[in-house]
């Protein structure tokens, strides 16, 4: 009994990779769908949303951790301009409260989130029974069009091997297009990811977070490979986002970015998945996506 539970529990995980299964299920799980009319028209909300609520949160929590932040406004000058310069606003400086002039404690990132968007989100036990870890809205109110979530992970084009990674491996995510992102945390995927972190920084300057590999990620919204499928009395809630990384991201934000290319010469834009809200998530509430892609 205990070996046909432990298989069930596979084949649920698994089970969306399986085209025949797919055929069969697709027309009674509509709602489950990510349709997707044409490659460019997967957007729920513009870019411009995405990447203006990536630099809010980042910004945040750079100057939350200014006073760790000692050897890269040592490396560039304009970014010490930018953020404890002169003309900064005084709530840049580090470790001091403005009104005040009293030190100020260090807020968690979970805190900081809060303050710069109204909630926040954690890992816990999933609502569905043997979904295993979940991801809610802990704190506050998200509305529609929100960006609640970024799916994590190594960054592969459709031609770099990934063989090896996706074996037993239930959190590769692909893309429209074939690019396929690596969540998992453990494993050889973590060792990979890890590896071309180390690769990619450029002295104080690190080129991606590698924390959501830990218990406490530094980036709170890194949490969207922990983000479970809907199911026929949970609907989808969220829905996944591609958005690549533009030149004009700062480069002292891409400490925060939860993802990294493969390969080092690689000279398109980083690519990301975003999880976007498709309703009004209150305080307590589990995030669903929906796992399927449809492509016409």
């Amino acid at each position: 009994r205990a070996m046909l539970r432990a298989l069930r529990r596979r084949w649920d995980r698994y089970k969306y990779r399986f085209v025949p299964w797919l055929a069969l299920n697709l027309r009674r799980k509509r709602r489950t769908l990510r349709y997707v009319p044409e490659n460019s028209q997967d957007k729920i909300i513009p870019d411009g949303d995405v990447f203006a609520t990536l630099l809010k949160v980042f910004e945040a929590l750079f100057i939350n951790d200014l006073s760790k932040q000692a050897q890269v406004l040592a490396l560039c000058p304009e970014i010490r301009r930018k953020y404890v310069g002169p003309t900064a606003p005084e709530r840049t400086r580090p470790g001091i409260d403005a009104r005040s002039g009293r030190s100020q404690r260090m807020r968690s990132p979970e805190e900081v989130l809060f303050d710069t968007l109204g909630f926040s989100v954690a890992r816990d036990r999933s609502s569905l029974l043997s979904a295993g870890t979940g991801v809610f809205v802990s704190k506050g109110f998200v509305p529609e069009g929100t960006v609640v979530s970024m799916y994590p992970g190594t960054v592969y084009r459709k031609h770099e091997p990934i063989f090896f990674q996706s074996l037993g491996n239930p959190f590769i995510f692909r893309c429209i297009d074939g690019v396929l992102i690596d969540g998992n945390d453990k494993g050889l995927s973590r060792a990979v990811y890890r590896s071309c972190s180390r690769r990619d920084g450029l002295g104080a300057l690190r080129a991606c977070d590698s924390s959501w590999l830990t218990a406490a990620p530094h980036n709170p919204l890194a949490l969207g490979h922990y983000v479970n499928n809907c199911a026929r009395e949970k609907a989808a809630n969220v829905c996944y986002q591609e958005f690549d990384v533009p030149d004009s991201f700062p480069v002292e934000l891409k400490q925060y970015l939860p993802n990294i290319a493969y390969s080092h010469d690689i000279e398109s834009h980083l690519r990301c998945v975003v999880l976007v809200t498709l309703r009004d998530i209150k305080q307590g509430e589990e995030l669903f996506s929906n796992y399927f892609t449809v492509v016409n």
